[in-house]
């Protein structure tokens, strides 16, 4: 039994198929493909390294990214984004 079951996330990675992917943040939903989902990350990691992190503080405390091959602009404070680093991260480290 988990201890999760009751509660929902805001930020959630799925795998519909085999290489398509649904990236639920908050309410809106974004499908991916496996390429997106790889272009995501990288994205995510490099706006999250210890110096852009900081820089992004400092200067206005959100993110403006885009994803799916620019059919989304999501806007991501830092609380969200390093939620959706540690989604990512869970999900490609799981198996």
């Amino acid at each position: 039994m988990s201890v999760f079951t009751d509660i929902q996330f805001s930020t959630q990675l799925q795998k519909v198929t085999f290489c398509k992917y649904l990236l639920i943040l908050d309410n809106k939903r974004i499908s991916l493909t496996f390429p997106q989902l790889l272009q995501l990350r990288y994205k995510v990691k490099e706006h999250t390294t210890c110096v852009n992190l900081e820089q992004t503080i400092n200067n206005h405390n959100f993110v403006l990214l885009p994803i799916a091959d620019r059919q989304h602009l999501v806007f991501l404070e830092i609380p969200k984004l390093l939620d959706l680093k540690e989604e990512l991260e869970c999900y490609f480290y799981s198996f």
